[in-house]
Order: structure tokens, then sequence, then C-alpha cells
């Protein structure tokens, strides 16, 4: 179980992963410039394992559910490491979306549109799929079948 009190251990796991992010950041402004990729990936990493710790952060990457982005982003982390920058990212930009895609998506979904400027269109249907898969895997051997749950062209899951 993940605590949220911010002890020192934490403060300084968040530092570095967003330095990490910067350095990914810098490094990919600087037309994939390797050093800073591979300071950033070194960094972000070092920094998720302080901030939530070893042992959660390696039940999550090894969780069955996770293996292909695992397994992707790991083979991008030495690509970048070995001096093959561009083809790193894009492995470990296809690892990052797959391990947390229904992250991504339900978060996404839920946001409120109080800053219409913020707020990008996403068509209902995709939201309402994406909703429904979340609660798929969020209860396994149980489906939650709500109102709107399936979009306008999937089958309705009762047939008369």
């Amino acid at each position: 179980m993940v605590s949220f009190e911010m002890n020192d251990r934490k403060k300084i796991g968040l530092g570095l992963t967003g330095f990490g992010l910067l350095f990914s950041f810098l490094g990919i402004i600087m037309l994939f410039d390797k050093g800073f990729l591979a300071m950033g990936n070194i960094l972000f990493v070092s920094g998720v394992l302080l901030t939530i710790g070893l042992k959660p952060t390696m039940q999550f990457f090894t969780k069955p559910k996770n293996h292909k982005g695992s397994i992707s982003f790991g083979i991008g982390f030495l690509l970048v490491l070995i001096g093959w920058p561009a083809l790193g990212m894009m492995v470990e930009s296809y690892g990052f979306i797959m391990l947390f895609r229904l992250w991504l998506l339900a978060n996404r979904c839920s946001l409120p549109a109080k800053e219409p400027r913020l707020r990008l269109d996403i068509p209902s249907s995709f939201c309402d799929l994406a909703d429904h898969t979340v609660q798929r895997k969020a209860s396994p051997g149980v489906i939650r079948l709500a109102a709107g749950s399936f979009p306008k062209h999937a089958a309705s899951p009762v047939q008369k």
C-alpha cells in the first residue's frame, strides 16, 4: 500500500522524476541528443523508484497485463543507452503508452471541462468504451453495465 505522506525520500524521488522529464524533453528538443535522453531516462526511473518504492515498482512492471509495455520500455531504455536515441524513444513511447493506457484514458474522459480552451474534443463513444474497459479491468469477473456505457455502434449486451 502506498502512503500519501510526503517524506524526504519521496521529495527527492519527485525531484529526480521531474529532472528526468526535463532532461528527456531537452534531449528531444536538441534533435535526440543521446546524452540528455540517457540522463533523462536514468533520472526518471530512479525518481520513480524513490517515490513509490522498490517493491511497488517491481510489482507494477511485472504484472502480466503490463508485460508488453514493460518489455518495450526496457528495450527502448537500452536502445537509448547504447546510442540509438530516435529508435529508442519510439520504442520507449510505445511502452509508456502500453503501461499507462487505461489510466490515461480514464483520467482524460473524466476530467471536467471547466476551461474550454484546454479541453480536447474526444468523441463520447470513445470515452464510453474507455470507461467500460476500465470498469471491466477494475473488477474482474463482474462487469458493471450502466446506461450509456457502450458505444452507439456496439451491440446491446441484452438481446430482446
